[in-house]
C-alpha cells in the first residue's frame, strides 16, 4: 500500500514530536543534525544545501515525492542502507500518511 492523503493537523503534531528535534521546514532555516527539508519534494536525494550527507544518500539517487518519503519514513536505514539518520522509522501507514501529507504544504 501506497501513499494516500492523511490528516495534515495530525502531521504537524507528528513533525514537532518526531522530527523537529532535528530539522527545520522554513526557507532559509539552519540544517540542525539533519538537513532542512524545506523544498524538499522534486529534490534528489542528499542535494540540500549545506548539508553534510553520507556517501549513501547522495548516491542513492532519488527524487522526493509522497511515495518515496513514504516509503523512506518506515524504515530509513533500509531505505538508504548507511544513512546517518538515526530515526527508525513510523511503522504505521496513517502517521506517514499524516506526516508526508503535512510536509506538502509546509516545505513548499
Amino acid at each position: 500500500m501506497g501513499y494516500s492523503a492523511g490528516d495534515e493537523q495530525k502531521g504537524a503534531g507528528l513533525f514537532k514530536t518526531r522530527c523537529a528535534q532535528c530539522h527545520t521546514v522554513g526557507a532559509g532555516e539552519p540544517n540542525k543534525v539533519g538537513p532542512n527539508l524545506h523544498g524538499i519534494f522534486g529534490r534528489k536525494s542528499g542535494q540540500a544545501q549545506g548539508f553534510s550527507y553520507t556517501a549513501a544518500n547522495v548516491n542513492k539517487g532519488i527524487t522526493w515525492d509522497e511515495e518515496t518519503l513514504f516509503e523512506y519514513l518506515e524504515n530509513p536505514k533500509k531505505y538508504i542502507p548507511g544513512t546517518k539518520m538515526a530515526f527508525a522509522g513510523l511503522k504505521k501507514d496513517k502517521d506517514r500518511n499524516d506526516l508526508v501529507t503535512w510536509l506538502k504544504t509546509s516545505t513548499a
